[in-house]
């Protein structure tokens, strides 16, 4: 018998629209991987002669088109994220792979840029749009601490910053460090945390990042060092802050379906839990600057990505977290549920997030030694992960690493969360 088409069947307009709904349930459950990553080395802005983005893109995704065992014209779709450049960036960015007609979408979410390109272009392979799918970002960035780049409206951050000096004096420093220095320093009230406790996270990254060969520094520290280094905004010093960066990631999503039809099981990684959550309410009304840095934002994403995988916190061995200050490092231990409120600093002093104990936190060096090229880190972030979970890391290889997560945060505000296993064989 012949296939029944309803473009030629007089169907009642509920059986169809039933249908269509069953139609779209089933694609909503697709499973999506991670098939190929990709990324530059991280560089200080300007110390790379003639590298713009363009040059970036087209390194970093030729590298994950390369390790998918793909052509560009296999992607369907392609989001590309970057917070410092003009309209349509994104489409000369990819230009540099092709010029295959496809959807080129522009991301822009602050610090959380370039997880917000792999969400999206996630999101597309799971719902059926797309069985292919590129999630590109990079960064040109200027030279010192984050700026506005509009003087004439409002600042989209301005709500925070307000709600911010009215619990922490604002002393001139940069806002960034001022906004998580000030989590740090009511952290230090409420629990007890001390400044040696944050230093020590700085220690550990700037150690993990000697074995990064992508990282922008790749220099050991005494923690008296950390300690000794120029103070920002205490409790941070110069050396627990992450630096504007140049540089691209990019990483290759693919359905279960593109993944039998290539035979790319054996490389391929699950993404089996995603979470996207922007503000609550709480985060003005909380009265606290650990609210204002997005903390409730990343616990919430983290329940909601511990659900879809039926995972929990124990079932992670090694995790990339948004380490932009140290302050954010230890908050976000909390929030991911590897302690309770307020023992992030019994967690640094038992060496539980570093070789040797319950998590590796950031073996790439994490954005304080590694770097951040803000629409870049995301995606960065997820090919360390990819790399960790193929056994693939050299020596920043974790043992037996089997579940992956990822933390991306921007201020304004934006959390995405994502966890990882290998795909089964």
């Amino acid at each position: 018998m012949g296939r029944i088409s309803f473009q030629h069947t007089l169907l009642p307009v509920c059986c169809l629209q039933m249908a269509e709904r069953a139609r779209e349930h089933s694609a909503v459950g697709n499973k999506t991987y991670v098939i190929g990553v990709g990324m530059t080395k991280f560089e200080k802005p300007g110390s790379k002669e003639d590298w713009d983005y363009p040059a970036m893109a087209k390194e970093s995704g030729t590298k994950a088109l390369a390790d998918a065992g793909i052509s560009y014209d296999q992607v369907e779709q392609a989001y590309v994220g970057y917070v410092y450049g003009e309209s349509t960036s994104g489409q000369r960015a990819v230009y540099e792979l092709g010029m295959t007609g496809i959807p080129v979408v522009n991301v822009n979410n602050n610090c959380s840029t370039g997880s917000t390109a792999l969400y999206l272009a996630t999101q597309a392979v799971r719902s059926g749009t797309a069985d292919c799918a590129l999630a590109l970002g990079f960064e040109k960035m200027q030279k010192g601490s984050l700026g506005s780049t509009y003087e004439d409206r409002e600042q989209p951050m301005m709500r925070h910053i307000l709600a911010e000096a009215e619990l922490f004096e604002f002393t001139g420093a940069p806002p960034a460090p001022w906004m998580f220095g000030a989590a740090g320093r009511e952290h230090m009230q409420k629990y007890g945390t001390t400044a040696e406790q944050f230093a020590k996270i700085g220690e550990k990254n700037h150690r993990h990042s000697v074995n990064n060969p992508y990282a922008q520094f790749q220099d050991e520290y005494t923690l008296q060092d950390i300690l000794d280094s120029k103070e920002i905004y205490a409790p941070l010093t110069k050396l627990q802050c992450s630096p504007t960066s140049d540089g691209s990631g990019a990483a290759i999503i693919a359905s279960e379906r593109f993944v039998e039809q290539h035979g790319l099981a054996a490389q391929a990684v699950e993404i089996v839990g995603q979470a996207m959550v922007t503000d609550f309410a709480n985060t003005f009304t909380d009265n606290s600057a650990i609210t204002l840095v997005g903390a409730k934002m990343s616990k919430a994403a983290a329940e909601k990505v511990y659900q879809q995988a039926e995972l929990s916190p124990s079932d992670v061995d090694v995790i990339e977290l948004h380490d932009c200050f140290s302050t954010n490092e230890l908050i976000t231990y909390e929030a991911l549920g590897l302690c309770a409120e307020g023992e992030g600093g019994k967690l640094v002093d038992a060496g539980d997030t570093t070789y040797g104990g319950r998590w590796v936190v950031n073996p790439s060096g994490g954005l304080i030694s590694k770097g951040h090229p803000l629409g870049a880190t995301g995606l960065a972030q997820c090919s360390e992960l990819t790399w960790q979970l193929r056994g693939q890391a050299d020596k920043r290889q974790v043992a037996n690493a089997k579940v992956a997560l990822q933390h991306n945060i921007g201020l304004g505000g934006a959390v995405v969360i994502t966890a990882y296993r290998p795909a089964e064989r």
